[in-house]
This record gives C-alpha cells, structure tokens and sequence, in this order.
C-alpha cells in the first residue's frame, strides 16, 4: 500500500499501562503543526499477543513506538531487526514495511540514541562505571550506551542472577567505585511516586550522577534523594524527546 499526502497515516504506541505516556501528546502535536494527516493512538495491551489484533484491525498503521514491558517480548513478531537492535536485544521502534500487497515489520531501538545524546553532556573524567538498576528491555539500550561513552557498566536487580548484583551487595567501595547510577526500573513512576530503588542513597556525593529514565513526575524520589547527596540528577524527558525525535527519523527514510 502506497501511503499519499492525502492518505491519513496512523502511528501509535503499544505498552502496558500507558496512563504515564508522552508519547501521543507530542506526535498529536507534532502533526497539527505540520498539518499532516495523522494520528498517534495508545495500544494499551495486557499481553503481547494482541499486537497481532492490532495490527489486522489498524491497516493505515506506518510505525510503532514499544514500551514497558514489550520491548523484548515483541522480538518474535519483527520479520527482521535492525542490526543495533539485535545487538541490544531489544525493540522500541516498528517500522511498517508494505511491500507489494505484504506487511514486514522491522525492529530498531532508538533508546540509545537518545539515552547516549542526553547523558553524554554531564559525563566528566571521574565517571568510568556505572550501576544499571534493573534488567528488562531499557536496561540493555542503557547497557551498550554506556559501554559506547567508555563507561563500564553493571547491572543491578532484586533478584541475584548471573553477574548481576543484587541491592544488598552495594557496598560503600562499590558505591564509591560506580559514580554513574541510572534507573531503569518503573519505582517512582506516576502515580506510584512513593517508590524509588533501594540503594544506600547515604553513600552518595557530589562526584555521583544520578539519572532516571523516569520522566513523570519531573523529579523521582530517586533523584531527590541522590540530590540531597549531592548529586548531578537528571530525568529522562530529553532522552524520550530523542528518542521520538529518531523514530520519526525512521518511520521516514
């Protein structure tokens, strides 16, 4: 299907819940704007299954944004990968193929362009590792991000895993030693903003950044107490601005 000026394209965001989500206002916006003849819609689905009914009842969709918790979940419905996605192991971009009367769905991941893009200012020479806390699908953008700006990085989760560390075995040396700390888990997102992760937050200093991919509310519990501390904090609003802002990029080119 050949989409036209004329055609009303459709983009959406596919999550569960999505009562947190940007995502729709800014695309809404960005088509009144451009006066473009589209739309971007919530898919809020209970179960990664329903992508494919989705799909079958949304013919006119170009492109998907994936969020919590199917970043990784959705793999198995891409036709093909873009080559850092398959590297990350993880999807937040769909971009729909339709070529001669048949559907392909590629994955790509546009988490790190804009995690990297917006970290990378705050970085200083004292910032060689740094602790990711959790291990789902935004966790492995964060990952290789980091691994990109020479940082050396290490994962944290409540449950003890293959080289993983658990919350209890953040020691003063290694809370000394990891001066970079990015949240990736959903603790202290609306509307459960009295959550945050559990590390001993009395260890950090001013040589810590503190960054949260959280971007609602503007400051997680996560990053008021880190800056009462003494660290740089920052939410992940820009990084989603970024993030949108590339797979517009790649719905497009």
């Amino acid at each position: 299907m050949n989409t036209t000026n004329s055609q009303k394209q459709l983009y959406g965001l596919l999550g569960y819940p999505l009562i947190h989500s940007f995502s729709k206002t800014f695309f809404n916006e960005k088509f009144i704007a451009e006066n473009r003849p589209a739309e971007y819609i919530n898919f809020e689905i209970d179960k990664i299954e329903l992508i494919k009914k989705v799909i079958v009842e949304n013919p006119e969709l170009m492109g998907l944004n994936v969020t919590l918790p199917y970043k990784e979940a959705v793999i198995p419905y891409m036709n093909e990968m873009d080559e850092t996605a398959r590297m990350i192991g993880a999807v937040n971009v769909i971009k729909f193929i339709r070529e001669k009367g048949k559907l392909k769905l590629k994955g790509f991941n546009s988490d790190i362009i804009g995690f990297t893009d917006s970290i990378r200012p705050l970085l200083n020479s004292e910032h060689k590792k740094g602790l990711i806390l959790g291990t789902g699908g935004a966790s492995k953008a964060v990952w290789y991000g980091l691994l990109s700006l020479g940082i050396t990085p290490q994962l944290v989760s409540r449950t003890a895993k293959k080289d993983v560390l658990t919350y209890e075995d953040l020691t003063p040396e290694i809370m000394s030693e990891y001066t970079v700390i990015i949240n990736t888990t959903p603790l202290g997102m609306y509307p459960h903003t009295a959550t945050c992760p559990p590390i001993p937050y009395e260890q950090l200093t001013n040589k810590h950044l503190v960054y949260d991919l959280i971007y609602n509310p503007d400051q997680t519990l996560f990053m008021e107490k880190a800056s009462k501390q003494g660290a740089v904090t920052k939410n992940g609003l820009e990084m989603l601005l970024l993030q949108a802002f590339a797979s517009w990029d790649i719905w497009h080119r």
